[in-house]
């Protein structure tokens, strides 16, 4: 039984009824704030918070509402004290030399780290809305969302990806619903400068996402350029957190893993997975073939019907084992 307006549950059925919604809100929170390890620290607020006001909830809003909204301003306050997450395309442009050194950021950089959504999704949840949430958690999307003020970023998700109406928004953010729509009109109009060309990116459950997973996984694992070449479309980018130099372009792109990366069949080892929404592998790596392979980090996907268009590679091995995976194999 979930909670309506108007009604209020005991306290243990509440609790129950709550943690339904422990896994979208981490999403939520990840949303606002690019960071799954803060997202659950928040969402594990919210919830003692909500234990803690139960006595003050009435019942004028859904359980979810509530928590939404106590989720919401929490987000809000951590990010008064926190800079802007960033990927490495949001600090510079492209390089096009392929035999340029990746730059590692020495400063404290707070960068946008990957979802797992393995972890977050269930096998019961219904397949029209794993779609939707997948949506909203596309690593480009939560990069240009944190071009966003605070304020403007929660009625665009309140309002854009959870379909609240504004007068429920304008409650949840103690705010009038004419500045909830001056909110909403403000932040479409710098996410549509900040991502003009926002492409449409494949199912990473279907067939064509999976296929050519599959054939990055294995032309990684064989160091086979050739495959590559053929996979990467004609513009697409690498970037790697947590470097600043990025590249952009094909006859880029290939040359530079080529040279620095994929200098030997065998050492890499690949995994299936699905990060943001989109295809991804989690990646083991070893000096040597006479040496154990160990975790390296999440490579991210974006593709079209037939090419990848986008790697966002993030060098962290703790990434692997929060994605599921051991961290030996």
């Amino acid at each position: 039984m979930h909670a309506s307006a108007d009604t209020k549950l005991p306290r243990d059925e509440f609790l129950s009824d709550a943690q339904l919604y422990r896994r979208e809100l981490v999403a939520h929170c990840y949303r606002m704030i690019g960071s799954v390890h803060d997202a659950e620290d928040l969402v594990q607020e919210t919830y003692l918070r909500a234990w803690r006001g139960w006595e003050a909830f009435e019942g004028r809003s859904s359980v979810r509402t509530w928590l939404y909204r106590i989720a919401t301003n929490l987000c809000l306050t951590a990010l008064h004290h926190t800079s802007r997450r960033v990927l490495p395309a949001g600090l510079g442009p492209p390089s096009a030399d392929p035999n340029v050194p990746m730059q590692a950021v020495t400063s404290e950089m707070l960068w946008i780290e990957p979802f797992p959504n393995t972890v977050y999704e269930t096998a019961s949840g219904d397949p029209a809305e794993i779609v939707e949430s997948r949506s909203g958690l596309r690593l480009a999307l939560v990069a240009s969302l944190q071009h966003l003020p605070p304020r403007q970023r929660a009625v665009f998700l309140l309002r854009e990806v959870l379909a609240y109406p504004a007068a429920e928004v304008a409650d949840m953010l103690d705010t009038t619903v004419p500045a909830v729509k001056s909110a909403l009109q403000r932040a479409r109009a710098t996410l549509d400068e900040v991502a003009p060309n926002a492409e449409i990116l494949t199912e990473p459950d279907s067939a064509v996402a999976r296929r050519i997973l599959d054939r990055y996984m294995a032309a990684f694992e064989r160091a086979d350029i050739a495959a590559l070449t053929e996979l990467l479309r004609s513009d697409a980018t690498l970037e790697v957190v947590p470097m600043r130099t990025w590249l952009s372009g094909n006859k880029t792109c290939v040359p530079y893993l080529a040279r620095h990366v994929l200098t030997s069949p065998g050492l890499y080892r690949m995994y299936p997975t699905i990060a943001n929404g989109q295809p991804a592998a989690a990646a083991y790596r070893r000096e040597d073939i006479s040496q154990p392979f160990t975790a390296f980090g999440v490579a991210v996907l974006s593709i079209d019907a037939r090419h990848i268009t986008a790697i966002t590679t993030f060098i962290d091995a703790s990434l692997v084992e929060r994605f599921g995976f051991p961290a030996h194999i």
